[in-house]
């Protein structure tokens, strides 16, 4: 709405960050390198990228990037993840780990974990979840 200058309020609430696409009746393809923009863990990760969940999987391929990542969070369900692109340094259930592409990490349920991109380039990877509690996890507020 403008104001009596002509200007518009810029106190407009921006969109909701977009959702996991949800596969459909007789949907079985879905480009994942053409992304859907999706914010992985706004609160707590910097990850970005494409998500895809049927009725009891979620499969996403992110990206973070350079010298970047995710605080130590945790969520209910468990969690795959294989590193595409590369370097990942995580910590995982107080274990570090430094993980190249071909590796293939696991965060069992309620399992405190964090990483980050090497300062080298951005990391890419593919991860899988199970739907029974969400996407997003809950960041430790230390």
């Amino acid at each position: 709405m403008a104001d009596l200058t002509g200007n518009f309020a810029t106190n407009v609430a921006p969109p909701p960050p977009p959702k996991p696409v949800r596969a459909g009746p007789g949907e079985y393809h879905f480009d994942m390198v053409g992304g859907s923009g999706f914010d992985i863990g706004s609160d707590y990760s910097t990850a970005n990228g494409s998500a895809f969940e049927g009725e009891r999987m979620l499969v996403a391929r992110v990206r973070l990037p350079a010298g970047t990542g995710a605080e130590a969070h945790s969520h209910p369900n468990e969690q795959w993840t294989y590193i595409l692109e590369g370097v990942y340094h995580a910590v995982i259930g107080g274990v570090e780990v430094r993980a190249e592409p071909g590796t293939v990490l696991y965060m069992p349920a309620d399992t405190l974990h964090s990483g980050r991109a090497s300062s080298d380039g951005d990391v890419v990877f593919f991860t899988v979840k199970d739907t029974s509690y969400g996407v997003h996890g809950i960041r430790n507020r230390v």
